[in-house]
């Protein structure tokens, strides 16, 4: 019997587009392959926090079908502000406490961690202890979009900035089979878009995207696969259409399936009775 691999996940950011990262859970679920560790950078800290908290891709999946943009952006937090930051973060918060509460990452029922950016030093700053929601909010605190977050005497924000898609992160954890799944970088955006400057929200996207690809080269060595799902023609402030990304995320491993494994252990499981008898059904010679 071939030995599975442990399977980590590494989940970047890329604001509603991370939302892509739905859609390669549950294509993995329900290929049979378990998810052994999660480690995630601001909207994959979100997606990876929620369900490593909960293994409820049900629950995870409605909550951002029910998602809307003014959920995140509020504009009473605009008229709010007071510390250099156009929102303070605390509706995320609200939402992620009422869907599992203030769980501690210790107790998460798979193990996590989350990567922000110590606002000091610039140095990565992994979070795999004590509050997972303090920990989601410092990872997805965009410089200038949401407020920086203290932790242990620490500023912090966006993890985006040091770790894009933190692939070596799963590894350390223990992962002996990485898959990275990368929404955000530059490679991915059209010089069209590139060059869409019409609002401040395109720009900051654009410019994070550019970063982010050039940070992410190097973590991204620990991979053994990096899924990119086709989000080309999505805004980062989609949450509008979260099931359409939810798809290509899914389509996305669902193409890599047969390579992932083949290099897991993970074998096709055996076909049950119905399956077969609408298999023949379909593919039944004239």
């Amino acid at each position: 019997m071939a030995v599975k691999k442990k399977i980590g996940l590494a989940l970047g950011g890329g604001g509603a587009k991370g939302l892509a990262h739905i859609g390669v859970i549950k294509a993995l679920l329900a290929a049979g392959i378990d998810i052994d560790y999660i480690a995630g950078t601001s909207m994959g800290a979100l997606v990876g926090g929620y369900y490593a908290a909960t293994k409820d891709i049900k629950a995870l999946e409605n909550m951002a079908y029910s998602l809307k943009r003014s959920d995140v952006f509020p504009i009473t937090e605009i008229l709010k502000r007071k510390d250099g930051a156009l929102f303070r973060g605390q509706s995320v918060v609200n939402i992620l406490k009422k869907e599992f509460g203030d769980i501690k990452i210790e107790n998460c029922k798979i193990p996590f961690a989350a990567i922000a950016t110590n606002a000091k030093n610039g140095d990565e700053a992994r979070l795999d202890k004590d509050s997972l929601i303090n920990a989601v909010k410092a990872s997805i605190a965009i410089p200038g979009v949401f407020s920086p977050v203290e932790i242990d005497g620490k500023i912090l924000m966006d993890g985006g900035l040091v770790n894009p898609v933190p692939a070596d992160v799963a590894r350390q954890m223990g992962a002996e089979y990485v898959i990275a799944v990368d929404v955000s970088s530059k490679w991915f955006m059209a010089p069209e878009k590139l060059a869409n400057t019409s609002d401040i929200y395109s720009v900051m996207s654009s410019a994070l995207s550019i970063i982010e690809y050039q940070v992410a080269k190097i973590p991204l060595k620990s991979a053994d696969i990096v899924l990119r799902p086709p989000v080309l023609n999505y805004d980062w402030l989609d949450f509008s259409k979260a099931k359409e990304l939810i798809k290509t995320g899914e389509r996305e491993l669902e193409l890599k399936l047969r390579e992932i494994r083949r290099q897991t252990g993970y074998k096709k499981p055996p076909q049950t009775f119905g399956e077969k008898f609408l298999d023949f059904i379909i593919n039944k010679p004239d």
